[in-house]
Formats: structure tokens, sequence, C-alpha cells
């Protein structure tokens, strides 16, 4: 098990190194804030949306390790999904990471968000890995802002 959390630990450290998709989209048509006053993430994630579906996303972070890791990662799995397919991902995220049960998850299904499950062990950092979802909500509702608190 020691050897799976050192390669989820890699996953986090390398998305937080060279974060995908994490340069602002401009233009873009929708856009929301998000902002954690506990640890002082501040992120944008800008969506480019077609008639159907998300063309483009981006999710520009200043923050933790874990917060960038998040965003980047979600920017990843977002891209080419329709608003219902983005909302059933936003629900089975929080879920993932928030629920009371231990998620059974692994890379061959969930890919790099497996990586995350393991900030459930440490409950202040849950909302660093929530604040870039919970942006992705507000942008695709039309909200400009929202935060964890």
């Amino acid at each position: 098990m020691e050897d799976l959390s050192d390669l989820y630990q890699e996953i986090i450290l390398a998305h937080n190194k060279r974060p995908r998709n994490g340069e602002p989209l401009i233009p873009c048509t929708h856009q929301a804030d998000g902002f954690n006053p506990l640890c002082g993430d501040k992120l944008t994630v800008y969506l480019r949306k077609g008639d159907e579906q998300v063309d483009e996303i981006a999710c520009s972070t200043e923050g933790c390790a874990i917060s960038r890791a998040s965003g980047s990662i979600m920017t990843t799995m977002i891209q080419g999904k329709t608003v219902s397919e983005i909302e059933k991902l936003i629900e089975e995220t929080k879920i993932l990471l928030t629920g009371d049960e231990e998620p059974e998850i692994d890379l061959v299904e969930h890919g790099d968000m497996a990586a995350l499950v393991g900030v459930r062990k440490f409950p202040a950092r849950i909302k660093c890995a929530t604040l870039a979802w919970h942006a992705l909500e507000a942008a695709i509702k039309g909200n400009n802002v929202t935060t964890t608190e």
C-alpha cells in the first residue's frame, strides 16, 4: 500500500509542478473565481463552451500543491464533455472526496483523480481539493465567484 501512496503523491506533485491547462483562456464564454480562505488558495476556471459541450477549459491557480493538482486533473477530465456529463462528474467528485464511506477507486477507472482521494485523511485539505470543482460548478451555472466557506 505504501507504493500506491507514493505513486499518488508523485501524481499530485507532477500536476502541481506542470499543471495542465493552467493558463488563462481568453476569450472564454464562462468564468468563475474560487477562494479558500483557510489555505489562501485562489483560482479561476475558464470555459469555452460550444452548443453541447465544453470545447476548452483552463484553471489558473495560485495555491497549494493539492489545489493546483486538483484543478489540473479536473481540466483533463472535463474537456469535450457535455454539461450534464460535467455535472455528474462534479457530484461524483464531491462524494469521492467528502463522502462518509471510503471509496473504492483505482487508477484504471478514475485516472489521476484517484490520487486526490488521500486528502480524505486530512480534513483541512479537502477544501483545497474541491475548490476547483466548486468553481467549475459556479462557472457552468453562470456564477462568477465561489468560496469553500
